[in-house]
């Protein structure tokens, strides 16, 4: 073979490798809890568009919406074990096997906005901290999304922490729980679709159920006409997390596309759910509905009930207490906390 021909023959085989290099797709099969036609389901349907249009169809998504191929608790250990790739629920689903994804989630009482939740994940060292709990379970935590404080709603006045004594309202297990309870509170944990039932029937006195515009939204107000905002206890965030060898296996430039868009799924939640609250706070009068903005004693009388509980939650399990302090020192940093 001449050197014109070697020549010839190796840029044709550079071509063809480049060419099968370009041509690397990546196929997700993901699952999340929300409903298509809520808030979040809508922005979700956007981010799987985001993702194929940027990677010029190389990335393509299934994307099950409502938990409907396993139960929203269970589908992070489907990723895990290969009948999904991505988990796009909720970390704090998780607190039975590790009582640290209490603070993937939703830290009760820490941060006041979604930005400061999402300022420690991305400058905080969250990310890493989150990895490290995640990578334990053969998973890797890409991002995650907020929509803002959820509101409390009542069928009797909810002015401050006095009207929590004896109130009977449903709440998700776990540290929420013990935390109203401290503060006198009667939480009922039940499922999320049988809230507006409950309340109906007097079995409950009210619900922390979601944000201000997703209870309009569910008719929650058409019953309870006391409600808090702005929101002061709870802010859960939504998670995406891969299976980590499905992770690991995509190229770079596909790993940056879908970290991308998920930051822009977050940035959308909250900037939407900042819009959406106020049409609905305009909304509020002419249902009869009473709002109340607790006083900065009362939210500092929640917060310490809220920090006895992390300090309970961090004695649990040594990833606890490592995610518990590295919230801690953001905290600080940012100047929430002395």
């Amino acid at each position: 073979m001449t050197s014109r021909t070697m020549g010839i023959a190796t840029a044709m085989a550079l071509i063809l490798t480049t060419g099968a290099a370009a041509a690397q797709t990546t196929t997700l099969r993901i699952q999340n809890h929300n409903a298509p036609e809520s808030t979040t389901g809508r922005l979700i349907a956007e981010f799987v568009d985001n993702v194929e249009t940027m990677s010029g169809g190389d990335i393509d998504i299934e994307m099950f919406y409502s938990a409907s191929v396993v139960k929203s608790a269970e589908t992070f250990d489907a990723a895990a074990t290969g009948i999904l790739d991505c988990d796009m629920t909720n970390g704090s689903y998780q607190t039975g096997k590790n009582a640290a994804f209490q603070f993937t989630a939703d830290t009760m009482g820490g941060y006041d906005t979604p930005l400061q939740f999402h300022a420690w994940v991305n400058h905080g060292g969250g990310r890493e901290t989150l990895n490290e709990l995640y990578n334990a379970s053969g998973m890797t935590f890409v991002g995650n999304h907020v929509g803002g404080q959820e509101s409390l709603n009542s069928t009797k006045p909810l002015e401050g922490v006095a009207d929590l004594e004896g109130f009977k309202f449903r709440s998700p297990p776990g540290m929420e729980s013990e935390i109203f309870a401290k503060l006198g509170a009667s939480p009922v944990v039940m499922d999320f679709t049988e809230i507006f039932t409950a309340l109906e029937t007097g079995i409950i006195d009210g619900a922390d159920a979601s944000t201000l515009a997703n209870n309009v939204g569910m008719g929650i107000y058409d019953v309870a006409k006391h409600t808090t905002y702005p929101g002061f206890h709870s802010m859960s965030a939504d998670h995406l997390a891969c299976r980590t060898d499905v992770w690991d296996a995509m190229p770079e430039a596909h790993r940056a596309i879908l970290i991308t868009a998920e930051k822009a799924l977050a940035l959308d939640l909250m900037t939407l759910t900042l819009v959406e609250n106020g049409e609905a706070l305009a909304e509020l009068p002419e249902k009869g509905v009473t709002v109340y903005e607790w006083s900065a004693e009362d939210r500092a009388t929640f917060r310490e009930a809220a920090q006895e509980a992390w300090g309970e939650w961090a004695e649990k399990t040594p990833e606890t207490a490592a995610i518990v302090q590295s919230h801690r020192d953001f905290l600080k940093r940012i100047g929430l906390s002395d």
